[in-house]
């Protein structure tokens, strides 16, 4: 009899492991209400979806990434004159692309 002892892996090395998913999987999706690290799904069926919604990805871009356009710090929504956007600046965008790779 064989006795396994599952030790819970660090989240460092958890992202490594992942690195066939597309980095905004670290993030909930706000549209459709999909956990951390599941992927998306089409809300009507439940069907699972290869890409993240583009609401996901603005939602991570706002975690990890400074906005080069609007100056503003992670967790900190884009603005425009001090109106904030719905999705993020797609330099900020790119920027969140950059430090993921």
């Amino acid at each position: 009899m064989t006795i396994r002892h599952n030790a819970p892996m660090p989240t460092e090395i958890r992202h490594y492991m992942r690195a066939g998913q597309h980095p905004s999987r670290s993030v909930a999706c706000p549209f459709c209400r999909a956990l951390e690290h599941k992927p998306c799904r089409v809300i009507s069926n439940g069907r699972h979806l290869a890409e993240p919604h583009p609401a996901r990805r603005s939602a991570w871009a706002e975690a990890t990434a400074c906005c080069p356009h609007c100056q503003v710090e992670p967790g900190i929504p884009c603005h425009i004159d001090g109106v904030p956007l719905s999705q993020v600046h797609a330099r900020r965008l790119l920027e969140a692309k950059e430090t993921a790779a």
